[in-house]
């Protein structure tokens, strides 16, 4: 058993980890020389972002902001803000700012080729917890801003089918797909371990219907059957007992459900 001295001790060194995390890499010092014009001064903001200095950035572009408010180079300004809270880590206000800079700036070049609403997509998608061994797995915990992610991504993939940034949304799409399959399959084994095989069924449909082709398609339609057999729905059982044969022949589950389906009555 864990001593309270101990606990105490790895709780600690559990928080320092976050705070380190949280500070959102180099900070660099914040220094900065403002330049006499906004070019050079935006110029000096972008080697700052690449350099990860968000401070130092984004004193480049508030500088910017507020010396040279009519130059082109101050609506950059707000967008580079935005990507400067976006690197320390700051999602919340990154994804008020871009939605900010889109409200103001609709025909601007970043936002009709899709940038903008692509790192409010992504924004919500770091902001997603991982798993740490102190605390139970992600799929165990509420999904709420799990499906943001999805919703914003989904809706940028709709709205800009041209962008650059596509390739990159869909990858994440993917990776969001699967917590929120992980998720769904979690709950389908919690009802059905617990007898309670319509709540099984409800959420292995939704997992179907939703998550496809993430790796839970032969052990869901596998159970699913089950759960059918369960509630007494053997035509329903047949029919996704007969998908999985088909569709996957050579998954382990295939041959359980061939003999399933011998020994189901009709």
């Amino acid at each position: 058993m864990i001593s309270q001295r101990v606990l105490v001790v790895v709780t600690s060194i559990a928080l320092s980890a976050f705070a380190a995390v949280a500070c959102g890499g180099k900070s660099g010092g914040g220094a900065v020389e403002y330049s006499v014009s906004a070019q050079k001064n935006y110029d000096k903001g972008l080697k700052e972002l690449d350099n990860k200095d968000w401070i130092a950035a984004s004193k480049y572009f508030g500088f910017i902001k507020s010396r040279f408010p009519y130059s082109k180079y101050a609506v950059l300004a707000e967008l580079r803000l935005a990507d400067a809270e976006f690197g320390a880590e700051q999602y919340l206000e990154a994804i008020d700012s871009y939605r900010l800079f889109i409200k103001f700036h609709p025909t601007h070049e970043m936002v009709a080729n899709g940038y903008a609403t692509f790192r409010i997509g992504e924004a919500y998608y770091k902001q997603l917890a991982g798993d740490f061994w102190m605390f139970p797995p992600s799929y165990e915990k509420d999904q709420s801003a799990t499906e943001d992610a999805a919703t914003e991504l989904k809706s940028f993939l709709d709205k800009y089918p041209d962008s650059p940034y596509r390739p990159k949304a869909k990858e994440i799409l993917v990776k969001v797909g699967k917590r929120l399959a992980d998720h769904e399959w979690y709950v389908a084994r919690y009802y059905w371990d617990r007898g309670k095989p319509m709540a099984t069924v409800i959420r292995l449909r939704r997992l179907l219907e939703r998550y496809r082709g993430v790796g839970y398609d032969e052990e869901a339609l596998w159970l699913l059957g089950r759960a059918y057999v369960a509630v007494a729905m053997n035509d329903r059982a047949r029919g996704v007992w007969t998908e999985l044969v088909e569709k996957y022949p050579k998954s382990g589950r295939a041959g359980d459900a061939k003999s399933a389906l011998g020994g189901l009555r009709k």
